[in-house]
C-alpha cells in the first residue's frame, strides 16, 4: 500500500533519495521506484481510438515504430536537457543501458520500444495492464522500493470527466477538473472576467493577468487533489460570488502578496487536431521532469514517469500519498466553445506555466485581437511558483517589464523563446469555414494541413 509509511520505510533501506523531493512535499522522492503511479497513457489511447476513432492502434502505430526501430537523429535542442538528465538519471534502473548512447547529432535507435508498440498494437492494452509489459514494469519498481503490484495495473480504468467551465470574453473555456490544475485556469480566467474589460495599456493588463494567476496558483496549494480526497468541491473555487471576491482585492497598481506553492516543473508534450468532419483533439501527455523517473522497465524501452513526486508524505497535506489516490499534476489540454459550437482548441507544455500560458494566449487572442499564429509567438512571463518571482522573456516589450516592476512585481529574466516559457499550440475554427494553426516558435513543432 502506497502510504507515507511506506515510503519512510523504503527510503530507509536505500531506495529513493528524499534530497530529490520537491519542496513542500516532506521528503517525498522525485527520482527512482517510488512517485511512479499506475501509468495511464496506454488505456487512455485505446479509449480514444474506441470512442473517436477512424483506424486501428495497428495502422497509426506504424509510424512510431519505424521511428523506434530505424531511429532518429536527436536535434541541438535536446543537448542541454540530455546532459542534465545524464547527470541526474545515470544511476537509475536501466537508464544508462536505454539512453546512454543518446546525444543530439548521432543516429539514436530504440528496438525495445519498437517491439513494445508492436506488441500493443497486436494484444491491445492488455499488455501493458496485466500482460508481459506491465509484468516487467512491475519487476523493476517492486525491485526498487514500490509497493505497486499487477492487481494495480489491472484495476486501472479510464475515466470520463466533466470539463470545467470558465467564461472569458464570450469564450466557453473547457478545462479539465482535478486532480489536472485545470481549475487554475479557469480561475484565473473567471478573475480577469470579473475584473472587466482590459485597461489602457499593455502593463497594466499584464499586471492584472499576473495577479490573476497568483491568485489561482495559491488555491492550487491548498486545495487541489485527488477530487475524491478534496476537501472543497472544485465548482465552489469557481464560484461567481468568490471569483469577484478575488477581482475586487487586486489592486491596479501594486502587487499583492499572495500565497506560494509547490512547484511542478515540466517533461510534458502537447498537440492539437481538427479534421474535416469538425471533430478538434486536444491532446497533452507527459512523463514529467523531463525524462520522469528515470527507471526503465528492461527490455521494454519504456522509460516510467514520476508524477508522484508531487505527493505530500505528512497527514494534513490534501495531496498526501494515500493508495489508490492520483496526484496532482499540471496537464491541462484545452477547448474554448462559442455558443456551444467548437472555436479553439488550445494547451502548452510548461509544469506550473501551463494555466499561466492560456490565460495569457487567451489574452492575446480575445482582448488584443491577434491572430492565433501570433497569440502563441508572443513574449510571456511565467510567475515562479516557488518565491512569487515573475520571470519575462528578454524580448518582453520594455514598457511591459517597466510596468510590472513598477507596481512591486520582483522580475527575473530568462531567455527568450526558451523552454521556460511553455511551447504552446492551437487551432481556430474560422467563421467562414476551415481551420488557422499556431505553432510555437520555443518548439520544434509545426502548425501542418493536409
Amino acid at each position: 500500500a502506497a502510504t507515507p509509511a511506506a515510503v519512510r520505510a523504503a527510503v530507509e533501506d536505500g531506495h529513493g533519495d528524499p534530497a530529490t523531493a520537491l519542496p513542500g512535499t516532506g521528503g517525498m522522492p522525485a527520482l527512482g521506484a517510488l512517485p511512479v503511479t499506475v501509468p495511464g497513457a496506454v488505456a487512455g489511447w485505446f479509449h480514444l481510438l474506441e470512442r473517436w476513432g477512424t483506424r486501428s492502434f495497428e495502422q497509426l502505430v506504424q509510424p512510431a515504430v519505424a521511428l523506434a526501430r530505424d531511429g532518429f537523429v536527436p536535434s541541438e535542442l535536446l543537448a542541454g536537457p540530455l546532459d542534465a538528465a545524464r547527470r541526474k538519471l545515470g544511476g537509475q534502473p536501466y537508464w544508462d543501458e536505454t539512453y546512454g548512447r543518446m546525444a543530439a547529432g548521432t543516429h539514436f535507435v530504440q528496438r525495445d520500444l519498437a517491439d513494445s508498440l508492436e506488441l500493443l498494437a497486436r494484444e491491445g492494452p492488455g499488455a501493458m495492464y496485466g500482460g508481459a509489459l506491465g509484468e516487467r514494469i512491475v519487476e523493476v519498481l517492486s525491485a526498487h522500493g514500490s509497493t505497486m503490484r499487477r492487481a494495480d495495473l489491472r484495476a486501472h480504468e479510464v475515466e470520463e470527466v466533466t470539463p470545467l467551465r470558465a467564461h472569458y470574453r464570450g469564450l466557453e473555456v473547457l478545462e479539465l477538473p482535478p486532480p489536472t490544475q485545470g481549475v487554475t485556469a479557469a480561475t484565473a480566467l473567471g478573475v480577469l472576467e470579473a475584473l472587466g474589460p482590459v485597461p489602457a495599456g499593455d502593463d497594466a493588463f499584464a499586471h492584472l493577468q499576473v495577479e490573476a494567476v497568483r491568485a489561482a496558483l495559491s488555491d492550487r496549494r491548498e486545495h487541489l487533489a485527488d477530487p475524491r480526497w478534496m476537501r472543497i468541491d472544485p465548482a465552489a473555487l469557481l464560484d461567481g460570488d468568490r471569483l469577484r471576491g478575488i477581482a475586487d482585492s487586486i489592486d491596479p497598481d501594486v502587487a499583492g502578496d499572495w500565497p506560494l506553492d509547490r512547484p511542478a516543473p515540466g517533461g510534458t508534450a502537447y498537440l492539437c487536431a481538427a479534421d474535416d468532419d469538425g471533430l478538434l483533439v486536444s491532446l497533452i501527455q507527459s512523463n514529467f521532469m523531463g525524462f520522469g523517473s528515470g527507471v526503465v522497465a528492461p527490455g521494454t524501452g519504456i522509460g516510467l514517469h514520476n508524477r508522484g513526486a508531487h505527493f505530500g508524505l505528512e497527514p494534513d497535506d490534501v495531496d498526501v500519498i494515500a493508495p489508490g489516490k492520483r496526484p496532482l499534476h499540471t496537464l491541462i489540454p484545452a477547448l474554448g466553445l462559442r455558443d456551444g459550437a467548437p472555436e479553439l482548441v488550445f494547451g502548452t507544455m510548461g509544469g506550473d506555466g501551463q494555466p499561466q500560458i492560456h490565460v495569457q494566449v487567451l489574452g492575446h487572442l480575445l482582448d488584443r485581437g491577434l491572430d492565433v499564429q501570433a497569440a502563441v509567438a508572443e513574449p510571456r512571463w511565467i510567475v515562479d511558483v516557488a518565491d512569487g518571482a515573475v520571470q519575462v522573456e528578454a524580448d518582453l516589450p520594455p514598457a511591459v517589464v517597466e510596468g510590472l516592476r513598477r507596481r512591486g512585481h520582483v522580475l527575473r529574466e530568462m531567455p527568450a523563446r526558451g523552454h521556460g516559457a511553455g511551447h504552446a499550440h492551437a487551432i481556430q475554427v474560422l467563421p467562414g469555414g476551415g481551420y488557422a494553426g499556431g505553432s510555437d516558435p520555443r518548439a520544434e513543432g509545426a502548425a501542418l494541413g493536409h
